[in-house]
């Protein structure tokens, strides 16, 4: 399962996610626009991801669902 989930259609590009991501996988995707003509931003490394939502908490869009990994099951 994806640690991090991105509604990209409805990003807007603001760009607050990426500056609070303390592993900094985070990145607006300059070479592409979606569909509202917005860099949408996109994950560079999931599994570096460690679930601590601050992206999610920030966005004002709420383009950003975090799964966090099920430390019993290893998910």
């Amino acid at each position: 399962m994806e640690k991090l989930v991105l509604k990209e259609i409805l990003c807007k590009g603001c760009g607050l996610c990426v500056e609070v991501c303390p592993k900094s996988i985070l990145k607006l995707d300059k070479s592409r626009v979606n569909q509202k003509g917005y860099n949408p931003v996109v994950c560079v490394d999931n599994d570096a991801c460690i679930s601590c939502a601050f992206c999610a908490v920030i966005c004002p869009d709420t383009v950003i669902t975090v799964n966090k990994e099920d430390k019993q099951n290893g998910k």
